[in-house]
C-alpha cells in the first residue's frame, strides 16, 4: 500500500488526465478516469479511496453540459460524505462551478492552474479534510447545534429512542448530518462503549453487499482466500449504521430482514448459522414509502427498520440555527488555523438567513471553510458573502437563477426562424427549471415539487408531457 494520499482525477480528456497525473504522481496516488460511470465502478469494488478528488463538470455522455459533473458530485458524496472534492473550472463556467459548491463540492480551480499552485491546493484540500474528521468527532461530542422548534423535536425524539433496541430510520436530505444523528443515538444509548460501524451501502458495488455485511468463508467466490467477518459480527452488540439502505438490492432485501427479525444469518459460502444483536439504524435521502409503491424496495422491511422514524430538517427550515451553526464552525476553524475569525456585517447576516443552502450543513462548512481562509480578522459584507453563495439572489429568485438566465437574443432568435414554435420554447424552458429543482433536491422528486410550487404528482404529470417514458427512471 502507498504511504501517499490518494487522489481521484476525473476528466473527459485523455491528455489533461494523463498531465496531471504525470504532474502530481510524486506527492499522490491517483487513479485517473474520462467518465462518471467509469469513476464510480471503479471507487466501489473497494481498491482505491481517495481522500480527495479533481473533477471536471463537462464529462460524457453530454461533455458540453455539466450534468454529469453535477451528478458526480453527489456520487461522491454518496460514497463517501468526507471526501474533499476540487472542481476544475474553465473560464465562463463560474456558475456552474459555483452550483457544484452548493451541492458539496469544497472548491474551484482555475483551468489552467499551474502545477506549485495545484499542487498546494491540493495539500490545503486534504488537510481540511482530515481536520474535517476531528470537527465531525468535536461536532458528536459537543452535540447536535441548534435551539428551533425542528431541532428541538429531533434531539428530543434522539433522546426518547437513544436507550431501545429496535431499528431506527433516519430521513433526511443529502447533507443534512443523519450520520450525526445515528451517532447520538449511538453515544447516548447504553451501548456507548460497544463499537459504532457505519456503512454507506451506496459506496460499494452490488456483489460485495452481501460479504460485505455478513462476512464470507474461504473459498466462497474468487479472491475470498481466508475467512473474514461482516459488519454484523465486527459491530457485536453495538450499533450498525446502514447508509443510503434505499440502495441495497432488492435480492439482498430478504437476508437484511431475517436479521433484524431474528439476529440470523450466514456468512457466504458457509451453512453455520450465525447470530447478531447489534442495532440496527439506517438512514436514506429517498421517500422509501415511493420505493415501495414501486417495487424497488420490500414493505415489510420498510416496516421493521421503522419501528422509530426520525427526520432531519433541511437546513432552510431551521431559521436563527442557520447562525448558530455558522458561529460553531467559524470559531472551530479559526482556532484550528490559529487566526481570528471573521465576522459578518449586519446585511451579510441578513442574507446569510435568507439564503437556502441547497447543500445543507455539508455546503454551510464548507462556504465557512473558504470564508475563513480568505477573510480571516474582517469584516465580511454582502457582496463577499454572495460570492461564495451557489446564487446571489434572493430565496424567491433562487430557482430561477438556478434555471440559467435567459438568453439575451430571443427576439433575434424568433425573427431568425422560420420555424420558430412557442410551444416547444416553452417546454424547453420548463424542462429547464424542472432539471435545476431536481438537481438542487439531489433526485428527491418530492423536494423538487416542493421547490418549484407544485404537487409531486403534477410534477410526474409534466414530466410524462415533455419526456414520454422517462419519469420512471427518477427516483
Amino acid at each position: 500500500m502507498s504511504s501517499k494520499p490518494a487522489l481521484l482525477i476525473v476528466d473527459d480528456d485523455p491528455l489533461i488526465g494523463e498531465s496531471l497525473s504525470f504532474v502530481l504522481a510524486d506527492d499522490f496516488e491517483i487513479l485517473a478516469c474520462q467518465s462518471r460511470v467509469e469513476a464510480m465502478e471503479k471507487l466501489r469494488d473497494g481498491k482505491f479511496r481517495p481522500a480527495i478528488a479533481l473533477i471536471d463538470l463537462g464529462l460524457p455522455p453530454m461533455p458540453d453540459l455539466p450534468t454529469e459533473g453535477f451528478r458526480l458530485v453527489g456520487d461522491l458524496l454518496s460514497w463517501s460524505p468526507a471526501i474533499r472534492i476540487l472542481v476544475l473550472s474553465g473560464q465562463n463556467e463560474d456558475s456552474n462551478a459555483r452550483r457544484a459548491r452548493a451541492l458539496g463540492a469544497a472548491d474551484l480551480v482555475p483551468k489552467p492552474c499551474d502545477p506549485a499552485r495545484l499542487k498546494k491546493l491540493l495539500h490545503a484540500a486534504l488537510r481540511l479534510q482530515q481536520e474535517g474528521a476531528t470537527a465531525d468527532a468535536e461536532e458528536a461530542a459537543h452535540g447536535l447545534i441548534g435551539d428551533s422548534q425542528a431541532m428541538r423535536k429531533l434531539k428530543s425524539q434522539i433522546d426518547l429512542y437513544a436507550s431501545s433496541a429496535f431499528p431506527a430510520l433516519i430521513e433526511g436530505e443529502s447533507g443534512s448530518g443523519k450520520e450525526r444523528v445515528a451517532a447520538a443515538l449511538h453515544y447516548l444509548s447504553p451501548r456507548s462503549k460497544l463499537p459504532f460501524l457505519a456503512l454507506n451501502c451506496a459506496a460499494i458495488s452490488t456483489n460485495l453487499v452481501e460479504p460485505t455485511l455478513f462476512g464470507y468463508a474461504k473459498g466462497a467466490f474468487t479472491g475470498a482466500a481466508g475467512n473474514k467477518a461482516g459488519y454484523f459480527e465486527d459491530a457485536s452488540e453495538g450499533t450498525l449504521f446502514l447508509d443510503e439502505i434505499g440502495e441495497l438490492p432488492l435480492d439482498l432485501q430478504p437476508k437484511l430482514l431475517r436479521v433484524l427479525e431474528n439476529g440470523e444469518f450466514q456468512r457466504v459460502g458457509e451453512t453455520q448459522t450465525r447470530h447478531s444483536r447489534a442495532r440496527i439504524i439506517a438512514a436514506t435521502n429517498r421517500d422509501l414509502r415511493a420505493e415501495v409503491r414501486a417495487g424497488r424496495f420490500r414493505a415489510d422491511l420498510y416496516h421493521r427498520l421503522s419501528v422509530f422514524s426520525l427526520l432531519v430538517p433541511p437546513l432552510r427550515d431551521l431559521g436563527e440555527d442557520k447562525l448558530k451553526l455558522l458561529e460553531y464552525y467559524r470559531n472551530l476553524y479559526a482556532e484550528k488555523h490559529g487566526t481570528k475569525p471573521f465576522v459578518l456585517d449586519d446585511a451579510a447576516r441578513e442574507a446569510w438567513l435568507e439564503y437556502v443552502f441547497p447543500g445543507n450543513v455539508r455546503e454551510l462548512k464548507n462556504i465557512v471553510i473558504r470564508l475563513t481562509a480568505k477573510h480571516s480578522g474582517y469584516t465580511i459584507g454582502k457582496e463577499e458573502l454572495f460570492a461564495e453563495f451557489e446564487l446571489s439572489a434572493p430565496p424567491s429568485q433562487q430557482l430561477e437563477a438556478a434555471a440559467g438566465s435567459v438568453p439575451s437574443s430571443i427576439a433575434s432568435e424568433i425573427e431568425a426562424s422560420t420555424g420558430f414554435s412557442l410551444a416547444t420554447a416553452l417546454a424547453a424552458v420548463e424542462l429547464q427549471y424542472i432539471d435545476a429543482a431536481v438537481e438542487l433536491a439531489r433526485g428527491n422528486m418530492s423536494q423538487a415539487a416542493r421547490l418549484l410550487g407544485i404537487s409531486r404528482s403534477t410534477l410526474y404529470s409534466r414530466l410524462d408531457a415533455l419526456r414520454p417514458g422517462q419519469t420512471k427512471d427518477r427516483e
